[in-house]
């Protein structure tokens, strides 16, 4: 595909693992954003908005000809476009192309195939900036935000004991939830409201073990056998 004509992401198939998310990035696609940089700028451009190849070069400590050409290739994937209704002149104002995405589920994916490794490094790189994002807050939020955000920023950790019927049921209450602030604030955004990142992990430990049934309860199945 050359880079005159970019991906068309808008019919690649949805993901039925999650709700609400449009496509599931092709094979293409993928290879095309599994680079540390690239990653970056799909992410700065997804929470901050649209921005100028300059604009992220500054941003992210990058020179403005790597910028561009990584633009170019994500736009070639459909990952980004130009946002015709900013630029004035020679100035390229850069937006990510609307809609949700998904990185396929890498247990669908050949060991070591190359489309498993990207999933692999786009992975890492989106954890990576969580945490990134996320630490600059706790650092510097203080410094930067008033009370009236400082009092209802938060991060809970909660620990339960689920069963994976049950983890299920949490996340899609989690995920409705969600989507109604989604479809009311995504495409308009109120006056004096900021980015927003919303960080919700809901996974099972690697070290726990798993939860047995009480003798009580084992004598009570005895009884009904009998």
């Amino acid at each position: 595909m050359s880079r005159d004509q970019p991906r068309d992401l808008s019919s690649e198939p949805s993901s039925t693992r999650h709700p609400g998310i449009d496509h599931v990035l092709p094979s293409a696609s993928l290879k095309s954003l599994a680079h540390p940089l690239r990653v970056r700028i799909y992410d700065e451009l997804s929470a901050y908005g649209p921005l100028t190849s300059s604009g992220l070069a500054d941003r992210l400590g990058e020179s403005s000809g790597s910028m561009s050409y990584h633009l170019r290739q994500l736009a070639g994937a459909g990952l980004v476009r130009e946002d015709t209704a900013r630029g004035k002149g020679r100035e390229r104002w850069w937006e990510r192309t609307p809609g949700s995405i998904a990185i396929p589920d890498a247990r669908s994916l050949p060991p070591g195939s190359a489309e498993r490794l990207a999933v692999k490094l786009v992975e890492d790189e989106w954890f990576r900036t969580r945490e990134q994002n996320f630490r600059e807050f706790v650092v510097e939020g203080d410094q930067v935000f008033g009370d009236e955000w400082l009092d209802i920023a938060t991060s809970d950790t909660i620990n339960l004991r689920l069963t994976p019927d049950q983890l299920a049921g949490l996340v899609a209450d989690v995920d409705a939830v969600l989507k109604t602030y989604i479809d009311a604030h995504k495409r308009t955004p109120t006056p004096g409201s900021r980015p927003v990142q919303i960080h919700i992990n809901a996974f099972p430990l690697v070290r726990g073990e798993a939860t047995e049934a009480s003798a009580e309860r084992s004598a009570e199945r005895s009884e009904k056998e009998k």
